[in-house]
């Protein structure tokens, strides 16, 4: 039975989200269900977590077996089974082998990478790059390219550079042996517009931190377990980082992020020197490795890659259609249409006709499906965004 929504309800949540929409209480496959019973094809997928989509039969069938193991939760201090045979999968996958540390976000991956960086190196500086997006915790929205997120909580952690987006030269003079402890880039941009990094440019960054002893650190948050049609997106250039920080679709929907750190960086580390209370726990671990066991199969990840070459031939078609539209542009099932116009309004639109979608930036409509979408309602989907459009 659906309980009515009441004020005292909808304010005793902290008002730091501007939520909207109605009040959604199911899911199925790539649709949300409201309490009216109405569906909404969605193209968000809880900001690109829900990469199995709602309802799940993969996460179900984990969830319930966690539940029957008993374990939800046991400290750090002893080991589990689950989040062993986990570390063991991503470490198998990750060209730069290495080992795992198990947390809770994607912000929490990225305060701990910049943590390893540091006791590796012996240095402190990070560089960080136009466009970026990190998190929202000191040190990882210090290294994030929103001025409006960052402002109220200044003075952030020194010593965070904010470079131009492939700007060589402006690279080569940030990236020195004296300073820098590390650099962090996402091979795809998400928040900062949908935009994909040139290949070239993150070989170049990895001369330069071989070359002046630092970490390279890829912020695979967003755009990696499959989401641009391979397992890593860093995969497509060729480029091999000292660190890849992940989370989003890694516990299926259940809090669990991950940093992924080589056998140099992993060898300078020692017990006591960073922790977490709930990271890797036999719970979500559980659920975590049958998500990725799904997603690395190679059939799905050529699924992916098919519904992202459609996908991005029919956007490309859209913004030919339409002055509206600047550019689409991605990889795999994570794209943007930059518009020539602010996205919110279109957003709003999108969701009156039942389908949803997000922004990137105030001019950038992003669409990160659950990678499980069916052709069909890739279709439906943009034919709706070409009536809003049109």
């Amino acid at each position: 039975m659906t309980l009515p929504l009441t004020t005292t309800d909808a304010t005793a949540l902290l008002g730091v989200y501007a939520r909207v929409g109605p009040l959604f209480v199911a899911g199925e496959g790539s649709e949300l269900i409201a309490e009216d019973g109405a569906r909404y094809l969605d193209f968000v997928a809880g900001i690109a977590v829900n990469a199995l989509g709602y309802n799940s039969p993969v996460i179900r069938e984990a969830v319930l077996r966690a539940l029957d193991a008993g374990l939800i939760h046991v400290s750090n201090l002893y080991r589990t089974e689950p989040g062993e045979r986990l570390a063991a999968e991503l470490t198998k996958s990750f060209a730069g082998g290495g080992q795992v540390f198990f947390c809770n976000s994607g912000a929490e991956a990225n305060e701990g990478a910049f943590k390893f960086a540091r006791k590796w190196s012996k240095q402190t500086e990070i560089v960080a790059f136009s466009g970026s997006f990190h998190g929202r915790l000191f040190a990882s929205l210090a290294a994030t390219d929103r001025p409006d997120y960052r402002r109220p909580f200044e003075p952030l952690l020194a010593g965070v550079q904010i470079i131009p987006l492939g700007d060589v030269e402006a690279a080569r003079h940030a990236i020195t042996k004296e300073r820098t402890a590390a650099v962090i880039i996402e091979p795809v941009q998400g928040e900062g517009g949908v935009r994909a990094v040139a290949p070239e440019f993150l070989a170049f960054l990895r001369e330069q931190c071989d070359a002046s002893g630092c970490a390279l650190i890829f912020d695979e948050v967003q755009c990696g377990l499959g989401r641009t049609g391979t397992l890593f997106a860093s995969e497509a250039s060729g480029v091999v980082p000292d660190m890849v920080t992940l989370a989003k679709p890694l516990g299926g929907g259940l809090p669990m992020g991950a940093i992924l750190v080589n056998d140099a960086i992993a060898s300078a580390l020692a017990p006591g020197d960073h922790a977490t209370t709930f990271g890797g726990g036999p719970f979500v671990a559980t659920v975590a490795l049958d998500v990725l066991r799904t997603i690395s199969d190679p059939d799905f990840l050529a699924g992916v890659r098919t519904k992202g070459e459609w996908l991005g031939a029919r956007l490309n078609r859209l913004a030919a259609g339409t002055p509206r539209v600047r550019e689409a542009r991605g990889r795999g099932l994570m794209w943007g249409l930059e518009l020539n116009e602010v996205a919110a309004p279109v957003v709003a639109a999108a969701r009156e006709r039942h389908l949803l979608v997000l922004t990137a930036g105030p001019t950038v409509i992003r669409i990160v499906p659950p990678l499980t979408i069916t052709h069909e309602e890739l279709e439906r989907g943009v034919t709706i965004l070409e009536e809003v459009l049109g």
